[in-house]
């Protein structure tokens, strides 16, 4: 992915910008030459999907004032300096403003492409961190990410916007399935933190002596750093956090005390499951607890977000269809009762197995969606009766479904709309109205 950024090599020198946009290409670097700063900056905009590469001493505008140009459009664009015999402390200065790194004249090759990759590397985690962000604050294009417009989930993305850039450690609760993973993978990428490492390690079937070597240190052969260390600076993610024992929960929480405050690494603690008669609170000694709760997340389980179920299940049917190069199975009116009835023990994620196995038996013709629904649940009785709903709120969350899913294969043309599901316009307008579908996310 990071060969695909694109270099932009700036110097007053045309051999010079020859020679680095050479060694790049070669190495599967999209690269561009500018012969100035003024040049690059025309080019180079907020969101440049690249790194810049720049010689100090330029007539014009200099390297330090393209720096600063470019620090002040988006602190995130890497830039590496070039410098010639005696620059070094200018070259320091530069990296107090913000540059990436500098090479000094005259530079190996190889150096110059290991920086290079550094560099896009970073931006492409930059550029990522910012389109989650975007989706995250909108909402309606986070349709493979946090699925869902129930009043819950609009929370939900608004707590990762707001706890994200906040510094304190984050606990996340919920049931088996509901995207705590996910939460926690947001969180880092919506916050400050966000271009740093996130480092995951679950807590689960690991003895005290080996998680804590893991973690803490050191390791047996000498190689590698402990997890603390690589996450220095970015977050820590802790899984299955219930399952530390009373020694190893002591070992975490004189750690979390010597990190100050604000903590230099943010610890996300995921809960996966405790004991039916257990809270969280009781799975953990009090002072972790608080330590490690400084905000708290608890994720909706999937059979309280109501109409999202059926986002949820369509957004994967077309994904898997696209996946396998079939077509959409249909979902019926019963279907989508059924599924907005069934209890969803494994919420999230065992929708997205049953969206998989209703495409590939579509693919071969075989069952119905119904009998795949009863057959995932434990018992097929309480997924036929588990907190009825009037039929008019099934009549409606279908009948959204079914524009929703039409706008989208049709990319928006009213028309198309209008002649498949042989609507007048007036009559969808209004519907499309009521149930918040903007046609222009579909375009």
């Amino acid at each position: 992915m990071s060969r695909q950024m694109r270099v932009a090599i700036v110097d007053d020198e045309q051999d010079m910008r020859q020679s680095i946009s050479q060694w790049l290409a070669l190495s599967g670097f999209s690269t561009e030459t500018y012969c100035d700063g003024q040049e690059a900056l025309a080019a180079i905009g907020a969101d440049f999907p690249g790194v810049v590469i720049t010689d100090i001493r330029m007539p014009n505008m200099d390297g330090m004032a393209l720096l600063k140009r470019l620090v002040a459009l988006d602190s995130s664009i890497p830039v590496i300096m070039i410098t010639g015999h005696g620059d070094v402390p200018i070259a320091v200065e530069a990296m107090r403003i913000g540059a990436f790194d500098f090479l000094e004249k005259p530079f190996d090759p190889e150096k110059m492409m290991e920086l290079a990759e550094r560099a896009v590397k970073k931006r492409s985690l930059a550029l990522e961190a910012r389109a989650l962000r975007s989706e995250l604050a909108d909402g309606r294009t986070i349709m493979r990410r946090l699925v869902g417009a129930s009043d819950v989930m609009q929370r939900l993305r608004e707590d990762i916007l707001d706890i994200g850039q906040a510094d304190g450690h984050v606990l996340i609760d919920g049931e088996t399935g509901t995207g705590k993973t996910l939460v926690a993978h947001a969180l880092h990428a919506v916050g400050p933190r966000a271009g740093r490492r996130l480092v995951s390690v679950s807590c689960a079937g690991l003895s005290d002596n080996v998680l804590a070597t893991r973690l803490f240190g050191p390791s047996e052969d000498g190689v590698g750093k402990p997890l603390v260390e690589e996450a220095r600076g970015g977050t820590l993610v802790l899984e299955d956090i219930e399952s530390l024992s009373e020694p190893m929960q002591g070992r975490l929480l004189g750690w979390l005390n010597d990190l100050g405050s604000p903590p230099e690494t943010r610890v996300i603690a995921v809960c996966n499951t405790h004991a039916a008669d257990q809270t969280i609170e009781d799975a953990l000694r009090p002072d972790l607890y608080f330590r490690l709760a400084a905000h708290k997340i608890t994720l909706p389980p999937l059979r309280m977000r109501g109409e999202d179920i059926l986002a949820v299940f369509t957004t994967y049917l077309d994904q898997f269809a696209e996946e396998y190069g079939c077509a959409v199975p249909e979902v019926s009116m019963p279907d989508a009762a059924q599924l907005l009835q069934a209890p969803w023990p494994g919420n999230v994620r065992q929708l997205v197995n049953i969206a998989e196995r209703a495409v590939l038996h579509s693919r071969r013709e075989e069952g119905a969606l119904m009998s795949l629904i009863m057959a995932d649940n434990e018992a097929a009785n309480e997924a036929m009766t588990t907190e009825g709903k009037p039929l008019k709120e099934h009549v409606e969350a279908f009948e959204r479904m079914l524009i929703d899913n039409t706008m989208r294969r049709h990319k928006g043309s009213i028309t198309a709309v209008m002649e498949e599901l042989r609507l007048p316009r007036r009559t969808l307008n209004e519907k499309m109205a009521k149930y918040g579908l903007v046609r222009s996310d579909y375009v």
